[in-house]
């Protein structure tokens, strides 16, 4: 399809400017560390479950929020929150594993992350897959993103057997307070293109889900020093948005036995 194409055909006679601007970012924008601390843990909830009862089991695969950039330890960063925000909502304990890293796309995902999916086999009920910012500034196709993000869904699927897979959309990088225009404005129509081809290949698959990245940029609280990648307060944010899109398409969740 043309609007496939469109952030291509935009950024042809913009070149020039956006190759500097890219250059001023990199340059001017403060480069965030991975988070400290573990990439495991539990999350608790407010009235314990029986004791019988196996604690829901999340894993996070993803790009630099998965990795913490933004927040200071990982209990921080997303799949934690997402976890945490579960454990409330479903009155369940909540077991979670982050396997993220920052400036990862889908080709080492599938190159570097996709071979540790072993280690986390059997008894994850949901895995939790945020790419798409690298994709975006790479300029990934539409057609080797789509099919790349086929590959690691299937890999998943094949390796975990999860009972739900969360795909988060991309994040929307024409609102990303850290870029200059018409950077930004070019970026934003790539992501949403990206993010366009993870809804439709959500469809396309059983279990999988897609959820759009529910993250306001224009709230600086919400946002790390960078202005490019979640901090504490928007992690929690983003991973209260996932349990409640969760609960509202799923209600109760059981764990797998």
């Amino acid at each position: 399809m043309l609007r496939y194409y469109l952030p291509e055909l935009l950024a042809v006679p913009l070149y020039p400017l956006l190759y500097l601007q890219g250059k001023y970012v990199r340059k001017v924008t403060p480069r965030l560390p991975e988070a400290a601390g573990e990439a495991n843990g539990i999350a608790s909830s407010a009235s314990p479950s029986p004791g019988d009862q196996p604690p829901l089991r999340l894993l996070g695969i993803g790009e630099s929020p998965v990795a913490g950039v933004g927040v200071t330890l990982l209990e921080q960063a997303i799949t934690a929150q997402f976890a945490q925000a579960l454990a409330a909502q479903q009155q369940h304990p909540v077991q979670w594993q982050a396997l993220g890293k920052n400036g990862a796309d889908l080709a080492q995902a599938l190159e570097l992350m996709v071979p540790q999916l072993s280690a986390y086999a059997p008894g994850v009920d949901i895995v939790l897959i945020a790419f798409g910012v690298n994709d975006t500034t790479s300029f990934r196709s539409a057609r080797r993103y789509r099919s790349e993000m086929t590959q690691l869904i299937c890999a998943v699927r094949d390796r975990l057997a999860p009972v739900r897979i969360i795909l988060s959309g991309v994040p929307p990088m024409h609102a990303m307070p850290a870029l200059p225009q018409p950077l930004r404005f070019v970026l934003g129509s790539k992501a949403r293109v990206l993010d366009s081809v993870s809804r439709e290949l959500a469809a396309d698959f059983a279990n999988v889900h897609y959820v759009a990245m529910g993250l306001d940029t224009d709230d600086a609280a919400l946002m790390a020093e960078d202005g490019y990648h979640p901090s504490e307060k928007g992690a929690r944010s983003w991973g209260q948005y996932l349990a409640e899109t969760m609960r509202l398409s799923f209600g109760q969740l059981v764990p797998k036995k």
